[in-house]
C-alpha cells in the first residue's frame, strides 16, 4: 500500500513524536515501506533573526539538531526497519510538504499538537496545512 512514509518530528515534545513514530513502524511493517523522520527549523535565515547570532550559529544549530534527531531515531527505531532523516528550514508545513515531494514519499504521519480552548483549532496549524495542501495521503494522529 504505503513504500515511503514521512514523519516530521517536533524534538520539543519527544513523547508525542515517539507515539507518531511507533504508528508509522506499525503500518511501514505491515506495507514494507521505508521511513523518512523530518524535523524544521524556523527562521534561522531571517535576516532579523540572524542578525543576532554569529555567521556561524545557523549551521551549528542544524547540526546540533540533527544530531538529536539521529540519537531519537537510533533510540526508537530497530536496526531493521529502513529509514533516513533530513532537517529542513523555513516553516515546517512548507518543509514538510517539500520534503515529501522531493523524496517522493506516498504517505505524511504527524502528529497534531494539543491546542488551548483559546484555540478553536481541531489540528495544530502546521497538521491543518499539511492537511489542506500535500500532494499525497497525510494522516493526523491527535495528542
Amino acid at each position: 500500500m504505503f513504500r515511503f512514509i514521512l514523519v516530521p518530528v517536533d524534538l520539543n515534545d519527544p513523547e508525542f513524536a515517539d507515539k507518531a513514530v511507533q504508528h508509522a513502524l506499525w503500518m511501514a511493517g505491515k506495507c514494507e515501506a521505508k521511513l523518512h523522520l523530518i524535523t524544521a527549523l524556523p527562521g534561522i535565515h531571517n535576516s532579523m533573526v540572524s542578525s543576532y547570532f554569529p555567521a556561524d550559529a545557523a549551521k551549528k544549530m542544524k547540526q546540533d539538531v540533527k544530531s538529536s534527531l539521529q540519537t531519537f531515531a537510533k533510540e526508537k527505531i530497530p536496526e531493521s526497519q529502513a529509514y533516513s532523516l533530513s532537517v529542513e528550514e523555513g516553516k515546517p508545513y512548507k518543509a514538510i510538504i517539500k520534503t515529501a515531494d522531493n523524496l517522493g514519499c506516498d504517505l505524511i504521519l504527524m502528529p497534531s499538537h494539543k491546542r488551548s480552548r483559546g484555540n478553536k483549532l481541531l489540528l495544530g496549524s502546521n497538521a491543518s496545512k499539511v492537511l489542506e495542501n500535500a500532494k499525497v495521503h497525510v494522516m493526523i494522529l491527535k495528542h
